[in-house]
């Protein structure tokens, strides 16, 4: 471990929940081996193990745990915003405490997408310079073409990240002020979708469903925060850990409504069995998300709070928790490259003329470690390359403007959207003008690119404001 980080660890705060920065990096950890796994690939292109082995699809139900880092993320954007709203100068008139409010939620925008967006732009400007670079030498086909179409895929979670960040202002109000009945609004909603998508054929309305599953689970983050979901109790800077079978009552009403929930839903209605997308089914719990996804993030969510208690045992000790501090610090690097290191060790497996067995075989399974370890080696080389942008800039001594908030919000909203965009349309076919529609407009990666990195300039300049 590094010096820096033994500092970090040791100087962590008695009121740190350090059992969330586990469930950040531990969640991200479980999707980059789940990517390595999942992948099969030929010389022919890239497959899904678990179309190959159907038998398999059941894995997901413990692997998908993208709604563990959203509920986690909800958590934590609550306390980031409070505390930045009680720094405010008190004793504020009614026009100024708006203008105030305004300008917090600027400076919460540029804090947020910062860790985001600085190594999510250094990813794609170096994967774009390689893409053109490819192209123009009359590349772009076989497995480079799948790569250049998959490497900008997984930016689909971070489209919906910088969602759940901007919406998070009046969404804390709205907890607030109904606690539990924002979550079942959010829920309700989400269910009244797939009725209306699957009983009535309404087209288009699922896609309704990007917000109201994930914000819903993103709501759970905020109950967490007020100490309702019955694991701990709340205090001014993190969460205090309690013991007791009345303190696990909540978290497993969760998990087992939430597990019921999901079977019942899979067995009887229209959904997949799987949790996450697989090739050319007519319906995804992923895209759009379903009913029966959040009600698997609720089974997740009960089932990890129902194991924070051993988990901040463990976390107390020192050799621990600096594993974690460490590997906080470099998550969202490791999850941006992951799978440019995956496909670069098939990529240099070909190369080298190195047979491929076919997926599912007994010698696919036997070389199986030695491509993780490979994967896991490459990944740790991109990431020693390019962690420090993940370091985020120093806060800025200046206070954002009045009226900096609307400007925040556009550049959040065309972040967003830029980097949806360039998650469906990929970095393949630059030189043609290659497509994607993206709420029925079309979208190329480098007017997607623009949009992003104009954004986030607009972002910084609200946050930053005038000294």
């Amino acid at each position: 471990m590094g010096s820096a980080v033994r500092v970090l660890a040791e100087a962590t705060p008695a009121t740190r929940d350090r059992y969330v920065d586990l469930l950040r990096v531990g969640s991200l950890a479980v999707v980059v081996l789940g990517h390595w796994m999942m992948a099969a690939v030929t010389p022919d292109g890239v497959g899904n193990l678990l179309a190959v082995v159907p038998a398999l699809q059941p894995l997901t139900w413990l692997l998908q745990v993208m709604p563990v880092f959203f509920f986690v993320g909800g958590f934590s954007h609550a306390l980031s915003y409070r505390s930045l709203l009680r720094k405010r100068p008190g004793g504020l008139a009614a026009s100024d405490a708006s203008a105030s409010a305004d300008s917090v939620y600027a400076a919460f925008l540029r804090a947020r997408l910062q860790r985001l967006l600085r190594p999510t732009m250094v990813f794609v400007l170096v994967w774009g310079i390689l893409a053109l670079l490819v192209q123009l030498l009359g590349g772009g086909r076989g497995l480079t073409g799948v790569t250049l179409r998959l490497v900008t895929q997984p930016l689909w979670f971070i489209g919906i990240y910088l969602a759940m960040v901007a919406f998070t202002p009046p969404l804390l109000r709205l907890h607030e002020r109904y606690g539990w009945g924002a979550f079942a609004g959010l829920a309700g909603a989400a269910a009244a979708v797939d009725v209306l998508r699957f009983a009535a054929g309404v087209p288009y309305v699922e896609f309704l469903n990007f917000a109201f599953v994930w914000l819903a689970v993103h709501q759970l983050g905020f109950l967490r925060a007020d100490g309702r979901l019955g694991a701990g109790s709340a205090s001014g800077t993190g969460f205090a850990p309690s013991t007791g079978l009345r303190s696990l009552r909540v978290p497993a009403l969760l998990a087992g409504g939430g597990l019921i929930g999901a079977v019942v839903l899979v067995a009887a209605g229209p959904y997949p069995l799987s949790m996450v997308g697989m090739p050319g089914e007519k319906v995804s719990n992923m895209a759009p998300p379903t009913l029966a996804l959040l009600a698997h993030g609720l089974w997740l969510v009960g089932a990890v709070e129902l194991l924070r208690a051993p988990a901040a045992r463990l976390l107390a000790r020192p050799r621990a928790w600096r594993t974690v501090v460490a590997a906080n610090g470099v998550a969202m690097t490791a999850f941006l490259w992951h799978l440019t290191a995956m496909l670069g060790v098939y990529g240099v497996l070909l190369a080298l003329d190195v047979p491929l067995p076919e997926p599912a075989t007994a010698a696919w399974w036997a070389q199986t470690p030695l491509r993780l370890a490979a994967a896991a080696a490459l990944t740790a080389a991109l990431v020693a390359a390019f962690r420090t942008f993940e370091h985020p800039a120093p806060p800025s001594a200046a206070t954002p403007a009045p009226g900096s908030g609307p400007l925040a919000a556009l550049g959040a909203t065309l972040c967003l959207l830029g980097v949806l965009g360039l998650s469906m349309v990929g970095l393949g076919g630059l030189l043609e003008g290659r497509t994607a529609l993206l709420i029925a407009i079309p979208v190329s990666a480098p007017a997607a690119v623009a949009m992003t990195l104009g954004g986030w300039l607009l972002v910084e300049r609200a946050g930053r404001g005038a000294r």
